[in-house]
């Protein structure tokens, strides 16, 4: 996400005050006004000052394959790329933010009604390849864009059983990628994130090595697990959590900068009866990846979006229970004490991560180069997308120092339920009828 800050402003003024002076109500309000002025907060992981409107200096470092895409389906960024929203339309309070999306907002689970065969999809499709035996599912021959009604349900279905759903070969452009996460729930439009522009809200662009030199992410060789390179969920802040979400990489290094999925259907099958017993119907809180200030207290520091969710909620479409945390994101257990509920969390965090047997690992080129069969991906642009409901998934991006040069694309979450527990739910090897010794 685009780094913004307005820290250190905020620091200079308090510094001014004389320690003896207290401010009227009058004071205060002018002081509010004059801290929301300077800029947004931002993500409380980069520390630099703050960009907003188009930046006119990394247009020129889009990726060759990228800039192919955009030009093709009539993308202009001559002003300047990417784009992140003017001040006055970017929240400057932690009220503000979370009133965005504070409303339950009519969400159909495309998957329910699904053809549990898929004939639409698989039949169209060159090959189905399952991945692993449970999670992780790669598509061959069928282009997003040209996907029926039919199709995209069937494939909603799948992503809900498979976790993750990859297509290679991908010609795709924003807008369509666009209509698709429409199709399948509100489109979330983060008030802080780069974009292509201020006609494309919705799209998130994706462009770690811009963040990491613009943005003050500080990835490094020694530095690896910084930003997305650390296991997470994405968006599990909000009110209705992110479901379906589609990265498109419209341009690949020639090797690495793999990602890994993880299922959280998987994780809650690896605990005991006792625990789960212990967990059901227990809560969490969870905070956003962006900060911003206190209204009753401004000078108190910025602060994080947060919600409460079940720690354990099952899915609609396939009705199985799965496990609801993430180590970037969830804060607390909701009724516990601290070191009991860090306890309890980091054990649950370690499930999730270190069992590689519910994980799926995925390299997004076409085809890894070899000494004799140099890459020519560089050259033209043939995408790849992953689909992976977020509500069922953590995942972390094995990004290096090299891996993040030419690695770009476009992401469009579409968020789902607000998340719900069914104690007469049962778990995915339940479901299935498979062992759990």
């Amino acid at each position: 996400m685009a780094p913004t800050s307005i820290i250190d402003e905020t620091k200079a003024s308090v510094q001014q005050l004389p320690l003896d002076k207290k401010l009227d109500e009058q004071e205060v309000q002018n002081l509010i006004q004059k801290l929301a002025s300077i800029g947004p907060v931002g993500s409380a992981q980069h520390n630099t000052k703050g960009r907003t409107g188009y930046d006119t200096e990394w247009v020129n470092k889009i990726p060759e394959t990228t800039r192919q895409r955009y030009e093709k389906y009539g993308i202009d960024v001559s002003k300047g790329y990417p784009y992140i929203p003017t001040i006055d339309k970017i929240p400057k309070f932690v009220d503000e933010a979370f009133a965005i999306r504070n409303e339950e907002y009519p969400f159909i689970e495309r998957g329910k009604n699904a053809d549990p065969e898929k004939k639409a999809l698989f039949g169209a499709a060159k090959d189905v390849i399952n991945l692993t035996p449970y999670v992780g599912t790669e598509i061959v021959g069928l282009q997003l864009a040209d996907l029926d009604d039919k199709q995209k349900d069937e494939l909603a279905l799948l992503i809900a059983e498979r976790v993750v759903v990859f297509f290679k070969d991908q010609d795709l452009s924003p807008k369509k990628q666009l209509e698709l996460g429409k199709y399948w729930g509100q489109v979330e439009v983060h008030p802080q994130a780069n974009r292509i522009g201020p006609d494309y809200d919705g799209i998130t662009v994706i462009w770690q090595d811009y963040f990491n030199e613009k943005g003050g992410l500080g990835l490094s060789f020694q530095r690896s697990r910084q930003g997305t390179s650390r296991w997470h969920g994405d968006l599990s802040h909000e009110f209705q959590t992110a479901g379906i979400t589609h990265l498109h990489q419209d341009s690949i290094p020639d090797a690495g900068g793999e990602t890994i999925w993880s299922s959280t259907y998987g994780a809650y099958d690896k605990l005991s009866p006792a625990f789960k017993e212990f967990l059901d119907g227990k809560t969490a809180i969870f905070k956003s990846a962006h900060v911003y200030l206190s209204r009753e207290n401004p000078l108190k520091g910025p602060k994080h979006v947060e919600r409460e969710h079940p720690i354990v909620r099952t899915h609609p479409a396939t009705g199985w229970k799965y496990l609801f945390v993430n180590r970037s994101y969830t804060t607390r257990i909701v009724g516990l004490l601290p070191e009991e509920s860090d306890a309890i969390l980091n054990y649950l965090f370690s499930v999730i991560e270190n069992n590689r047997d519910i994980q799926v690992t995925f390299s997004w080129q076409q085809k890894l180069p070899g000494l004799k069969s140099p890459s020519d991906a560089h050259k033209t642009y043939r995408g790849t997308s992953a689909l992976w409901d977020n509500r069922i998934a953590n995942h972390n991006v094995i990004h290096t120092n090299e891996s993040i040069k030419g690695r770009h694309g476009t992401r469009v979450a579409s968020l789902a339920d607000a998340g719900y527990f069914d104690p007469d739910s049962k778990s995915q090897r339940e479901a299935l009828g498979l062992s759990l010794d």
